[in-house]
């Protein structure tokens, strides 16, 4: 599986960007005053360790049309070296269209984090093929990868499909596709019959397969008896899925237990063509949770990016998830190449 060679953009992403309102200090949502904001979303974090490292990124989205927010949105993805393309919408007053905001706790110790979702009126529900020139994008530019998540896929159904379209466009310019199901329960209930469908029909394009809740034909979840401390019950997981999709040539999928708010396993498991790749679960100390699976993505990709093995691809999408549970930010931004090496090896010895 290799990119395409002549492409403007490596990795392009749909994406509906918001804010995330994290409490300071480790704090609990319900009694904190005080909060550090970010602009956030599932996909703008997958570009983050690609844009870091020199590769040209760009997300596909929304913005509402004369709001601080989305002025506030720009400027931090402009820091982070990702490109923005998309319309912008008239807001239609206070009870019209925003920014979606995530509430999101770190926990510490025997207390979990929790995370909560205010997405009324989310611009990025709106978005649509006449907001942007496709041909443009995939044939005149160029992209190496598209990137996709269940969580934009899932969010209306003009957004589901958006995603398909791009998706097949993408397939007939030779651009990889990677599509990271990431299943929300509470975005499919009473839309089982209707987000089965689109997940499968965007699924069948993929070439790439992350962190998916394999169904079956009738799109009813899987029992599946996933152990971290067994990886062996994630690869039965990918058997499954590569029985539903064969065309897709990579499947991967973290594996990941809490010990507590603060020290996690980390692992993950891979299957390349008929390759296995696993990287057994490990302690990881964690400062904040969320994010380390858009890192794994994240890191993954990248690999690809530059043309590495299938077992550099596993070795950096570990490294990239474990680096982004270390900072309270939700994604990973490394120096270098170098810091991900050492965090791989369990190198954290100072640096001079």
């Amino acid at each position: 599986m290799k990119c395409r060679k002549e492409a403007l953009y490596d990795v392009v992403a749909p994406t509906s960007m918001g804010l995330r309102m994290a409490p300071d200090g480790r704090q609990q949502i319900s009694i904190s005053n005080r909060f550090t904001m970010q602009a956030t979303s599932a996909e703008s974090n997958v570009l983050s360790v690609p844009a870091a490292l020199g590769c040209r990124t760009k997300v596909l989205t929304a913005f509402v049309k004369g709001s601080p927010i989305s002025g506030f949105i720009r400027a931090q993805l402009r820091a982070r070296g990702i490109a923005y393309e998309g319309p912008e919408r008239e807001s239609g007053g206070p009870w019209g269209l925003r920014h979606q905001i995530n509430f999101a706790e770190s926990g510490f110790g025997v207390r979990g984090a929790r995370v909560y979702n205010d997405r009324a009126g989310e611009v990025g529900r709106t978005l649509d093929l006449e907001d942007f020139d496709l041909e443009k994008l995939f044939v005149r530019d160029g992209v190496k990868i598209l990137h996709m998540s269940g969580l934009i896929a899932a969010l209306s159904p003009q957004t589901g499909k958006f995603c398909l379209e791009l998706a097949r466009m993408a397939k007939q310019t030779g651009t990889l596709i990677s599509f990271d199901m990431n299943y929300r329960e509470s975005f499919w209930k009473g839309r089982q019959e209707e987000l089965t469908e689109i997940f499968s029909r965007i699924a069948s394009e993929a070439d790439i397969l992350m962190n998916f809740q394999p169904m079956d034909e009738n799109g009813h979840l899987l029992p599946l008896a996933l152990d971290p401390e067994r990886p062996g019950t994630f690869r039965d997981m990918l058997r499954q899925v590569r029985a539903r999709y064969p065309d897709a040539y990579l499947l991967t999928s973290t594996i990941r237990g809490e010990l507590d708010a603060g020290e996690n396993l980390w692992g993950a498991v891979m299957l390349a063509g008929e390759d296995w790749y696993t990287e057994e679960p490990r302690r990881i100390a964690v400062l904040d949770r969320i994010g380390g699976g858009d890192g794994f993505a994240s890191g993954v990709l990248y690999g690809i990016l530059r043309g590495y093995e299938p077992g550099d691809w596993i070795r950096l999408g570990w490294a990239c998830g474990a680096m982004a549970v270390t900072t309270p930010n939700d994604y990973a931004q490394p120096d270098d190449e170098q810091m991900l090496r050492q965090i791989y090896s369990g190198n954290a010895r100072i640096s001079r």
